[in-house]
């Protein structure tokens, strides 16, 4: 697939433009750690909600989609799906609890909750664990579905990686969180013209015939019900009756921890006030759940048309191995229908997502080291006017996510069945999600419970 000189100038340009955003930023973000990770306690709520909805569309997303649609219809999607009830008690509940809070971390509101050293050792496992462990395992596995989707675009895998993050660790590092989310909200946009677009181009394309059309082919026809069969028990336990009885509320899911946390929870804080951290989360869940999944579903049922089985899709790849070519696949290669100059403008939504991705992870990790591990336990009486330890731990980060890319097993770089499955494996246990939400609502509930639980996970 060959990108034209028009094609590279929108992509340029979506690069600089991404780099200048983060530069006007940083003229605020070195004031003090509240600044550089909470942006000041200042954002309104639209501008969060498109961050959370913008951190959770990553490149491997519309794939994931992809991969379900083509497997279990549109049904199949009720496996995230159901993680809306967790979003709403988040909205409903939640939100206005953790601004009133005032932590900087949703870790540092363990040691308000909890106390004693169970209570420190919390805070500071976790800081370690997810903050750079798991974080950093959480990026490499969103730069390896780059990966894939690069070599689609005839990128090579140190091209697709490099650039993107490169141009990711400095706005994000110099312009701290108001960085992040400001690129966000421009990135958001650049992503959802570009997956519209797609699903136009691809739904009127002429081996579909529109949409009325697509609807009623044989390949699609039998994709298309909201709901798996009731009728068929091994259809409707899994996508339905287990997420909804008991994968909302039992697993860990990123953008939607039972009761908050995270990056999520790293956004409402960071509001002007609780309304506007109510706002920011109904907002999320409405664009995440209701708007932004279905033209990634439009072009996930017209692939259906033009690449009916895996076959024809390792023959659209023959250069690839027959490993590779798995369902998820069959998104990037629908890209391949579009003219110049869109194929551009996809490639900066693409880019666009993973980067928004990779920034959020970063700021996010890094408020984590610094607040909860290095403020906490290495230098408590540090200036809170400092801001080095941050930037610092945005490229360790960087060259963390790297390295494991390189770790990960030979399957991972080949490509799995659904990419970005992995980066999303619950990590859960039956009573970890009832701590989560017990912590912040139950008298009884301490840190030794918590702990116990995450002993189990871990």
């Amino acid at each position: 697939m060959q990108l034209t000189t028009f094609d590279w100038l929108i992509i340029v340009a979506f690069l600089v433009a991404s780099l200048l955003v983060g530069l006007y930023a940083s003229r605020k973000s070195g004031k003090n750690y509240a600044e550089f990770f909470l942006s000041g306690r200042s954002m309104p709520w639209w501008l969060l909600g498109f961050s959370m909805v913008a951190t959770t569309f990553s490149a491997d997303t519309p794939n994931l989609v992809t991969d379900f649609v083509r497997n279990d219809g549109v049904a199949g999607n009720w496996r995230w799906w159901a993680f809306l009830l967790t979003g709403m008690l988040t909205v409903f509940v939640y939100a206005r609890m953790w601004r009133r809070s005032g932590v900087q971390t949703d870790l540092e509101f363990y040691e308000m909750r909890y106390s004693g050293k169970a209570a420190a050792f919390l805070r500071g496992f976790r800081a370690i664990y997810l903050g750079v462990l798991a974080n950093c395992l959480i990026m490499a596995t969103v730069i390896l579905a780059a990966m894939k989707i690069g070599g689609v675009f005839g990128f090579s895998r140190a091209e697709s990686a490099l650039v993107a993050c490169g141009i990711t660790v400095v706005y994000s590092s110099i312009g701290g969180l108001t960085g992040v989310i400001l690129t966000d909200f421009f990135q958001f946009i650049i992503a959802m013209i570009g997956s519209v677009w797609v699903a136009i181009v691809v739904v009127n394309h002429p081996e579909v015939g529109g949409l009325s059309a697509m609807l009623s082919h044989p390949n699609v026809s039998g994709h298309l019900n909201m709901l798996p069969d009731l009728n068929d028990p091994s259809a409707w336990v899994p996508l339905l009756l287990i997420p909804l009885a008991v994968q909302w509320w039992s697993v860990w899911y990123p953008g939607a921890e039972p009761g908050g946390g995270g990056y999520i929870a790293q956004r409402m804080l960071s509001a002007k006030n609780e309304r506007h951290a109510i706002g920011a989360t109904l907002f999320f869940n409405i664009a995440h759940y209701a708007l932004r999944p279905w033209p990634w579903i439009l072009v996930a049922l017209g692939s259906l048309i033009i690449f009916p089985d895996l076959a024809s899709l390792q023959a659209a790849f023959p250069e690839m191995a027959g490993k590779v070519v798995k369902d998820d696949l069959a998104y990037p290669a629908m890209l391949r229908l579009l003219p110049a100059g869109l194929l551009g403008l996809i490639v900066a939504s693409l880019a666009a997502a993973f980067m928004s991705t990779i920034a959020t992870h970063l700021n996010w990790g890094a408020s984590y080291v610094v607040n909860d591990f290095y403020k906490r336990f290495l230098h408590p009486s540090v200036s809170p006017k400092g801001r080095g330890a941050g930037r610092q731990d945005h490229y360790i980060f960087a060259d963390g996510h790297g390295h494991f890319c390189g770790l990960l097993p030979g399957k991972c770089h080949a490509g799995l069945r659904h990419p970005a499955e992995d980066r999303r494996r619950h990590r859960a246990d039956f009573p970890v999600a009832l701590v989560l939400v017990a912590h912040q609502s139950l008298q009884r509930a301490d840190g030794h419970a918590r702990i116990f639980c995450g002993g189990r996970l871990f």
